[in-house]
This record gives C-alpha cells, structure tokens and sequence, in this order.
C-alpha cells in the first residue's frame, strides 16, 4: 500500500532512562507500510522455526503381524491379513505425519522491504526510542529493568536493538519475557512485529547500519 512519505521523531533517552530531547529518525522511517511483504516475512520466519520431525509407523513398519490372525473363511468373522493392518489396535498408521521441511525462501529484496515496514509500523504509532550506548560491565538484569521502568515500558514487550553484538546487554535481559536484546541489523520483520516498543540504540542508526 502506498502512502504519503513523512517525517518521524522519536524521543532519545541517556542509558539511565533520562529523556534528552527529540531526534528526527532517519530516511528509511518513510511511513510506508507494506502489510503483504510483511505477512510473507512472517510466515516464512515461523515456517523456517519448524523442525518437521513427526513421524508415525506405517503397516510396513510396525513390529509383528507376519501371521495371519485366523484362516481365511469358516469362522465367521471378517477376512484379516495382519494384526499391524490400521484396523488394529496397535497397527500402523495411515497417510500419518513423516520427516519433512518446512523451508521457505524469502528474496533479499523482500525481507528488507518487510523489515522497513515493520519498522515504519512502529514508528507511526509513536512506538520507536532511541536511546544513547548502553556499556555494561557485567550481566544485570536488575538495571535492565530499572531502564525499561524508566522509559515507561513496563509490562509492554520491548526490543531492544543494540549497536552490534553486546553480550551483556543480552544477558542483561534474556531472563525477561517481556524483553528480547538483538543487534540492530540482526532483527527480523517477526521481531520487531512481536514488540509494542522498539528501543535502538543512536549509534545503530548511522547511515552505514540504518539499511541493515
């Protein structure tokens, strides 16, 4: 669908939660929101998530049943071949689930229009903070959450998209279900979708990374 392109600001935080001022984001926040691409996006990533290890036992593959269970007329009761037919209890199963992939592609092309959508989703219902470097000298899921309290966030799921790979910042967090840590150019279209709030880093929006 298309819209007309418009400027978006969000609020810019220091890395204790204090409010700065305003920033104006950058080009790729165009407001454009592309629904389609994004259910294709989302679809595929849940798709891919699927290990597709079910399986069931045909009659060929349950163990036994080799004798026939009673001679073929005289008894009076109906014609059977095998106790591990799918009559039986114990038999095999018919047309039953068995190991396959769930794969599906997604073209480059789409996954970052998908992402950008998604992104400008956000940004239209004034859901997108920026927020300076976050630096943690060790794992604290304490100042983790005295943050997102800070940002008023709390019991809304937050993302948190970071300035490249900060392990701390991600373990910080990972004990959080209502809190996910990734690097901004790591976050997929089901991320972002999957958060009422999305907190970036500054640094992760320079020209270089912001198309990630």
């Amino acid at each position: 669908m298309t819209e007309e392109t418009k400027t978006f600001e969000a609020p810019v935080y220091s890395a204790v939660g204090k409010k700065s001022g305003v920033k104006a984001l950058p080009e790729i926040f165009d407001g454009i929101v592309n629904v389609p691409v994004m259910h294709q996006a989302v679809k595929a990533f849940l798709a891919n998530r699927r290990q597709g290890t079910a399986k069931t036992k045909t009659r060929g593959e349950v163990t036994g049943g080799n004798q026939k269970p009673w001679k073929q007329k005289g008894t009076g009761r109906a014609r059977q071949g095998s106790i591990r037919a799918p009559n039986w209890p114990g038999g095999g199963t018919v047309f039953g689930p068995i190991p396959r992939s769930y794969n599906q592609t997604v073209p480059k092309q789409v996954k970052a229009l998908a992402r950008k959508s998604a992104m400008n989703a956000r940004a239209r219902e004034n859901a997108v903070i920026l927020i300076d470097s976050l630096n943690y000298n060790a794992p604290s899921t304490k100042a983790m959450l005295a943050l997102i309290e800070k940002l008023g966030m709390a019991g809304k799921k937050v993302l948190l998209l970071t300035d490249g790979v900060k392990p701390n910042v991600y373990l910080s967090a990972r004990n959080l279900g209502t809190a996910h840590v990734l690097p901004y150019t790591d976050a997929s279209t089901y991320h972002i979708l999957w958060s009422d709030v999305v907190v970036i880093e500054s640094a992760a929006l320079t020209p270089a990374t912001a198309e990630g």
